[in-house]
């Protein structure tokens, strides 16, 4: 099989299972029946952060003990990502058919995507403190990731602008979309062609890959990263209920 062949089979496999976790997430946060998996996500991020701790890491060159913070910084990151996809479905679900339900699903989706890109951002300052002697550099990814969390936080101060709820849910809705939309970019692609970066995965630098993810790191790694995500609709389903039940008070 081509090298060619085979991404273009990772990216469907990629694409499938991005929109199975869309459609789970919104399934999850709507859910009202069982925890299970409410469990799971606490299993997993409590179990891969004492298993990242603990187990050996490559001893690499100036990342050293640091690479654990490995299990923390990108997972998060992949929250941010799957919950703030889960918000632009719902905005486009407003679009389609109005309701204060989804505008609210949409909102406290997106916030919750806000404050793990927040983390992930706090956690990668972190980490450049010990790997790159500062708490930040002019990087490509780092400079376009703050960027990112700026347009979204100005959806936040967007939806505070308007006094009329439905007024502010349009605006919102169509902003929120287009905030993704230019997010994408930010995070994925202008770093990748804005030349050489400390950040691994850019130009000159190797990502976490055969280079210092090993066998032992991967199982770990997964396991942090579907537990954050999960944790993320936990977390939107939770603020999403208060608000909810707060919308239902103020009608009456």
């Amino acid at each position: 099989m081509s090298k060619a062949t085979l991404g273009i089979i990772i990216s469907l496999v990629s694409v499938v299972v991005m929109v199975g976790g869309v459609w789970g997430g919104q399934r999850l946060i709507e859910s009202r029946g069982a925890s299970a998996w409410k469990w799971l996500a606490v299993v997993l991020i409590v179990g891969s952060a004492i298993a990242g701790l603990l187990i050996p890491v490559p001893r690499l060159p100036i990342v050293n003990e640091s690479v654990r913070n490995l299990f923390f910084h990108v997972p998060m990151w992949f929250g941010m990502i799957m919950v703030m996809l889960v918000s632009i479905v719902y905005s486009m679900q407003y679009l389609r058919r109005p309701s204060a339900r989804l505008d609210i699903l949409a909102h406290e989706a997106a916030k919750t995507g806000i404050l793990l890109g927040v983390l992930g951002l706090a956690t990668g300052s972190l980490w450049a403190r010990y790997t790159w002697g500062a708490w930040w550099t002019p990087d490509p990814r780092l400079n376009a990731a703050a960027v990112a969390l700026l347009i979204y936080g100005a959806y936040l101060v967007l939806r505070g602008s308007f006094r009329d709820d439905q007024q502010r849910a349009r605006v919102s809705a169509i902003y929120n979309i287009f905030a993704f939309a230019a997010a994408i970019p930010l995070l994925f692609i202008l770093p990748r062609i804005s030349g050489n970066s400390l950040h691994p995965g850019q130009t000159g630098n190797p990502g976490f890959n055969k280079y210092d993810l090993d066998s032992t790191m991967r199982p770990v790694f997964y396991a942090a990263v579907i537990g954050w995500i999960l944790f993320s609709f936990w977390l939107t389903q939770v603020s999403s209920r208060l608000t909810l039940l707060q919308h239902q008070h103020d009608d009456q």
